[in-house]
């Protein structure tokens, strides 16, 4: 390893503990408003006491569970799409762990090939949205979600 690779790992090391710490507040509040919104049916994480794994998370995750996770959206492949194309602070990526918030909508991007039975059996519906939760000011990300959740209803009309 060169003597500069081995420094900006240092560097990244030296802040991971305050941007996990950030990670896992953000998501905190992400995961709160999308569950209580009427649009979404479905919030995959497992801080929420109705995951299943909920009571393995606390045990084994005390500091938190990530910021990756998915939810579901009561709509159509085309208001996923919709969601996803409204959004303006999260970047439209397929890689996860950024310090970005970064989002994909798996039934028009990374599985678009597969039919809609193949996508259930891989537990994806047309209105699966993952979510890598980043850095920015939670109210930002909030706000941007509720943009995007209101034209994707709007999509369906």
């Amino acid at each position: 390893m060169s003597p500069h690779t081995a420094w900006l790992i240092l560097q990244g090391i030296e802040t991971l503990p305050l941007r996990m710490a950030r990670h896992v507040s953000n998501t905190e509040k992400v995961v709160n408003f999308l569950a209580s919104h009427p649009f979404v049916s479905r919030v995959g994480h497992p801080m929420l006491e109705s995951h299943p794994s909920h009571a393995l998370a606390k045990r084994l995750l005390p500091r938190g569970a990530g910021s990756v996770f998915s939810f579901d959206l009561k709509g159509s492949r085309e208001q996923g799409k919709a969601f996803v194309e409204t959004l303006k602070v999260f970047s439209h990526l397929a890689n996860v762990g950024d310090c970005r918030s970064l989002v994909i909508h798996p039934a028009s991007t990374t599985h678009f090939r597969m039919t809609d039975e193949a996508l259930l059996d891989a537990g994806i519906t047309q209105g699966t949205i993952r979510l890598s939760i980043g850095l920015e000011d939670p109210d930002d990300l909030m706000d941007d979600l509720k943009r995007a959740l209101k034209a994707a209803e709007k999509a369906g009309a």
